[in-house]
């Protein structure tokens, strides 16, 4: 067997080469540009767009890419130069029209191309690094029709014209101007920045710098605002139908800046009708509109905070210091209250219960009522006289309602402790005269005393309610064990006191009516009796009592009066006339005490149930006294008052101060001995810093007094002085 040759194989290259048409890429691009042109000219209809789509890819795909490219540039250019010439030609308002027309139909036309176009779109323009067809047809449209010469100064002027037409009340077409707008924005945010946004802003400035100067030469600023605030409006409304809405920032800046901020000093201190007045006249509206628009500038709430506040502390500091309502307690703090009202309401509504304002409203009710060393005093006065008769017959809820302003009220004062020494007095002086409204309502307040300021502050007030009670108890106890003797002497009513819970009282006793005398000796040998340790001393300048007394012609009344005046008409029951000296002698009541009481007796009309001679308003100690037995009155029972003062007198009130003092001694040591047990060494300014911020809640102690109460310690050693530095002081255990 022969062997077989060994034969290779090669692949040739294909003999017949395929040969394109010369003229190929010439004939097919004008088959494209008259289709453009045709496009251009309405008459698309006509074309097979799959076969055109086909001969443009034949020509990316055979490599004449760039030739398409440049011929749709150089066809899409004239036929935009023809454009342009016929908006040019376009008159009047008829302009903007051919613009927004000849824009859609450009839209529509580059919609075709790019179809036509898409495998060069595809293909060759990403690697050529050209403009896709759809911006090219943008950039075009830009730079041959906006950016025209005699285009684009035009299209400025008209678009402003007619955003100054519409400020002046015109009506004009929102819906063209939006299609010109949104056009721009198409174009590139630049475009619509430059061409247009920009002389807008600046426009816009000068139009509101013009208008605000004008409005405030002639408006009030009530007014003014309002048209502040409607051309704010106005403005965010025109952005919202027509402009870009990045724009609304920046206009409404321009308005902010050239209508509120430029302004608002003038129209917050506007004479007869800036905020004071507004303030005064309770326009919340319009505090309200002064608030919102001054809060979009700067520092513009500052100012209108300040200027609140000023006029607050100024008005509250003449009705702390007036010495007409000095004179009425009750209506001072009923001022007070009413004045906390106001503002609290124009917070409220116009200020959108802002914090700072109310801080700023707080502050300033704290300045001024502390101005007045008597706003204590006041303060208990006004709820002494709520929970006596201004609260009769008030729902429980107004009640609280009343309280509770009173309690905000007592928040602001700084020495908490003189308002309790008051207070101590005002209630004793209620409950035993069983003079109080409501008990509920006495608690109610205890309560919220002890919510603000702790047990301590309260605890006495709380005995004084516990020895009511058990006073009640205690009678009951002693008429029981006094059987029916008890027909033999008048009636007594006593209620005993525990001596720390109840403001302390001097001791003076006067010498009291044999009659009365009997009943009294017997509850103190019965009270004693059942209860070891204790002593009794009576209370004379605290107690009433019911005397029946018969007048000339038989006339027969029952007299309500206190235990002095009881000592003094008894006197009468055994003698027709008497002098002072001789009254004075025989109750041994202290003389301020008798004078009043005798002023009470004889000097007032109605209750006269004495007479006196000379007759004057004042009792003199060479008066002469005698009973009235022509004494008439409507009422069977007459209460006779005792003409007191409703406020201390100055020796009073000297008197309640320096025992408020003599209370804050000790206080302020025990703050001092506990801020040094835990420090054990501190110079003295922090010491006076730190007691200062531990007695705050109840008063504001006096550095003067804080350094005596340190010397005090000093000398009882509890702290010394450092040997080196003497503003140290160290804890001595």
């Amino acid at each position: 067997m022969s062997a077989q040759k060994k034969r290779n194989f090669q692949i040739e290259a294909f003999k017949h080469r395929v040969v394109v048409d010369p003229k190929y890429a010439e004939k097919t691009w004008k088959i494209l540009e008259h289709a453009i042109h045709e496009i251009y000219n309405h008459n698309a209809s006509g074309l097979s767009f799959e076969e055109l789509y086909r001969n443009a890819y034949n020509m990316v795909l055979y490599k004449f890419g760039e030739k398409l490219y440049s011929g749709l540039v150089s066809t899409v250019t004239s036929h935009l130069k023809e454009i342009a010439k016929s908006i040019e030609a376009a008159q009047g308002g008829l302009f903007l029209e051919e613009l927004s027309r000849k824009w859609a139909e450009h839209n529509k036309a580059l919609q075709m191309i790019r179809d036509i176009l898409m495998y060069m779109d595809r293909t060759f323009i990403p690697s050529s690094h050209k403009t896709p067809v759809h911006e090219l047809g943008l950039s075009l449209w830009r730079d041959n029709i906006i950016h025209s010469s005699k285009i684009q100064s035009r299209l400025q002027d008209t678009l402003l014209e007619l955003v100054q037409r519409e400020r002046t009340g015109e009506v004009i077409d929102r819906g063209l101007m939006r299609n010109i707008i949104k056009m721009l924005m198409d174009l590139g945010s630049s475009v619509y920045k430059v061409d247009f946004e920009k002389l807008f802003l600046d426009v816009s400035a000068d139009f509101y710098r013009g208008e605000s100067q004008q409005f405030i030469e002639c408006c009030d600023c009530g007014d003014y605002l309002k048209k502040a605030e409607r051309r704010l409006n106005e403005e965010i409304e025109r952005v919202s139908h027509y402009l870009d809405a990045k724009s609304e920032a920046k206009i409404t800046n321009v308005v902010e800046k050239e209508m509120i901020e430029s302004h608002m000093q003038r129209l917050v201190h506007m004479e007869n009708s800036g905020l004071v007045n507004m303030i005064v006249d309770d326009k919340y509206e319009d505090l309200g509109r002064m608030y919102s628009l001054l809060r979009r500038v700067p520092n513009g709430l500052s100012l209108v905070r300040d200027v609140m506040t000023s006029h607050i502390r100024e008005t509250g500091k003449q009705l702390v210091t007036d010495p007409e309502r000095l004179k009425d307690p009750v209506d001072f703090v009923q001022r007070l209250l009413d004045e906390k009202d106001k503002h609290d309401k124009i917070v409220s509504l116009a200020f959108t219960n802002d914090k700072t304002f109310q801080n700023a409203l707080n502050s300033s009710f704290e300045y001024f009522i502390n101005l007045n060393p008597r706003s204590p005093e006041f303060m208990s006065l006004f709820v002494d006289d709520k929970l006596r008769k201004g609260l009769k017959g008030v729902s429980e809820e107004d009640v609280e309602i009343v309280l509770d302003k009173v309690m905000m009220l007592f928040r602001y004062l700084q020495e908490k402790d003189v308002y309790e020494k008051y207070y101590k007095q005002h209630l004793a002086k209620r409950l035993l005269s069983g003079k109080t409204v409501s008990e509920d309502a006495e608690r109610s307040l205890i309560v919220k005393l002890k919510t603000e300021c702790g047990y301590q502050f309260t605890s006495k007030l709380e005995g004084m309610f516990t020895d009511m009670k058990t006073s009640q108890d205690t009678m009951q106890g002693f008429y029981a064990s006094m059987g029916p003797e008890i027909a033999d002497y008048p009636t007594l009513t006593v209620q005993v006191l525990t001596t720390g819970s109840w403001p302390t009282q001097s001791s003076t006793t006067c010498n009291l009516p044999p009659e009365i005398l009997g009943i009294c000796e017997r509850f103190r040998t019965y009270y004693l009796g059942t209860h070891t340790g204790r002593r009794l001393s009576w209370q004379t300048t605290m107690g009433t009592a019911d005397l029946k007394a018969t007048f000339g012609k038989g006339q027969k009344h029952e007299l309500n009066v206190s235990t002095y005046q009881m000592c003094i008409l008894m006197l009468f029951n055994n003698a027709d006339r008497l002098s002072y000296k001789e009254i004075e002698q025989a109750t041994e009541i202290p003389v301020s005490d008798l004078k009043r009481s005798l002023q009470s007796l004889a000097c007032v009309k109605g209750k006269n149930v004495l007479r006196k001679e000379p007759m004057s308003k004042e009792v003199a100690e060479d008066d002469s006294f005698f009973f009235n037995d022509k004494f008439m009155s409507k009422l069977y029972k007459v209460k006779i008052g005792t003409v007191v003062a409703q406020k201390e007198s100055e020796p009073e009130k000297q008197e309640t101060r320096q025992r408020v003092e003599e209370d804050r001694k000790p206080q302020i040591e025990a703050a001092i001995v506990r801020i040094m047990k835990s420090r054990r060494v501190l110079d003295h300014n922090n010491i006076v810093a730190e007691v200062t911020k531990q007695l705050q809640s109840r008063f504001l102690p006096n550095p003067v007094v804080i350094k005596k109460r340190i010397e005090s310690l000093i000398e009882r050693e509890f702290l010394e002085r450092d040997k080196v530095d003497r503003k140290l002081y160290r804890y001595l255990a």
